[in-house]
C-alpha cells in the first residue's frame, strides 16, 4: 500500500545546523508521549532513520580534539545537521561514560529537548538488574538525562523491567534479536519449541507492554528473524540497529520490518554518519548530513 508523505521544507537552526522548519518553541512543554512522539517525528521528517551518537574522540576531526568539550560540540553539530532527516537521536552511554564526560551527554539531551522537542532521544543503555537497582536506572535515563526512552535487557525478567513502566509516558526498548553475531549462542535457545528470541516478543507484546509504551530491538543483519518479530508484535515500533557500519541490507530490513502504513521503525545508524568521508569542500558535519539523507532516502524507497 503506497503512502503519500510530504517533505517539509529546511532551513538554518541553532549554531549553523538544520532544523525541519517547525517552531520548536511553540512544542516545548507539551505533554506528549514516546510513542506518539515517534509516530510524529516519522510523519513530520519522513523519515525512519535513528541517527546514533557515538562520539569516539580517535576520529573526531583534528581542531575539536583539543577542546575541554569536543564531545558536546561534535554531537550539537551533527545533531543540527541531521535533525530533519531524524525520526530519533540515539546516544550510547558507554562512549559518554568512558570518558567521564557524563556532564557533557547531560549536555547534549539538554540541548535535544530544548532545540528539537519534537524528536525522540533515546538513551542507548541496556540496563539489566534487580527491581530497586533497575529504579536508579529508570532515574538516571528519564530524570537526570531527560530520554524518551531507554534500551533494557528482558534476562532478568519481569521485575527488572516493572521499574521503568512507572514512567508511563516515556518508551521501554527491550532487547530481542540483536544485530551481533554471538547473539545467536542465547537468542537462538529452544523455549517450549520457538527460539528465545521470539518468546521475548511474545512476552512484551502480550504481557509487559499493558501501558502501550514498549518496542523491541531487533537486528537488521537478520532481516527473516525481523519479520516473524513483526509477525507475532503488530505494529509495536522496533529499534534496527545494523545499517550503515554493520552492513545490513536497508532494502531487506524495511521489507521485513515496516508496519502497514509504511512506519513502525527506528532504522539506527551511527559510525557511517557520524564519521563519513568528506567530500570536496565538505566539513565532517556536512558530510554526516549527506550520509544521513542518502540513508533516510534508500529507506524511504523501500517503505511502500
Amino acid at each position: 500500500m503506497a503512502v503519500a508523505r510530504s517533505r517539509p521544507s529546511c532551513h538554518r537552526g541553532p549554531c549553523g545546523g538544520y532544523n525541519n522548519g517547525f517552531a520548536t518553541t511553540t512544542d516545548k512543554g507539551l505533554d506528549v508521549n514516546f510513542i506518539d512522539k515517534l509516530s510524529a517525528a516519522w510523519a513530520r521528517n519522513d523519515s525512519l532513520l535513528c541517527v546514533g551518537l557515538d562520539p569516539d574522540l580517535a576520529r573526531f576531526p583534528a581542531h575539536l580534539k583539543d577542546q575541554p568539550d569536543a564531545i558536546v560540540q561534535f554531537c550539537r553539530a551533527i545533531i543540527d545537521a541531521t535533525a530533519d532527516l531524524a525520526c530519533a537521536f540515539k546516544p550510547q552511554i558507554a562512549y559518554f561514560a568512558a570518558l567521564g564526560a557524563e556532564d557533557q551527554l547531560e549536555a547534549i539531551c539538554r540541548y535535544l529537548r530544548d532545540t528539537y522537542p519534537h524528536i525522540p532521544l533515546i538513551l542507548d543503555a541496556k540496563r539489566g538488574d534487580i527491581g530497586a537497582t533497575a529504579h536508579q536506572y529508570a532515574r538516571e535515563a528519564f530524570d537526570r538525562y531527560g530520554a524518551d526512552a531507554v534500551t533494557v535487557s528482558p534476562y532478568m525478567g519481569s521485575d527488572s523491567v516493572e521499574p521503568y513502566f512507572d514512567w508511563p509516558d516515556r518508551g521501554v526498548i527491550v532487547l530481542c534479536r540483536t544485530s551481533n553475531a554471538g547473539g545467536s549462542d542465547l537468542q537462538f535457545l529452544d523455549v517450549g519449541g520457538v527460539p528465545l528470541y521470539q518468546h521475548v516478543a511474545k512476552l512484551v507484546a502480550e504481557k509487559w507492554n499493558r501501558n502501550g509504551q514498549c518496542a523491541l530491538v531487533v537486528g537488521a543483519t537478520f532481516p527473516e528473524e525481523l519479520a516473524q518479530v513483526r509477525k507475532i508484535i503488530g505494529d509495536m515500533p522496533l529499534l534496527v540497529p545494523g545499517v550503515g557500519a554493520q552492513g545490513g541490507d536497508v532494502a531487506a530490513t524495511v521489507r521485513a520490518g515496516r508496519t502497514a502504513n509504511g512506519t513502525g521503525m527506528m532504522i539506527n545508524s551511527s559510525r557511517a554518519i557520524l564519521y563519513a568521508t568528506a567530500q570536496e569542500g565538505e566539513d565532517f558535519a556536512t558530510a554526516a548530513r549527506r550520509v544521513a539523507r542518502e540513508t533516510r532516502d534508500e529507506i524511504n524507497r523501500y517503505r511502500g
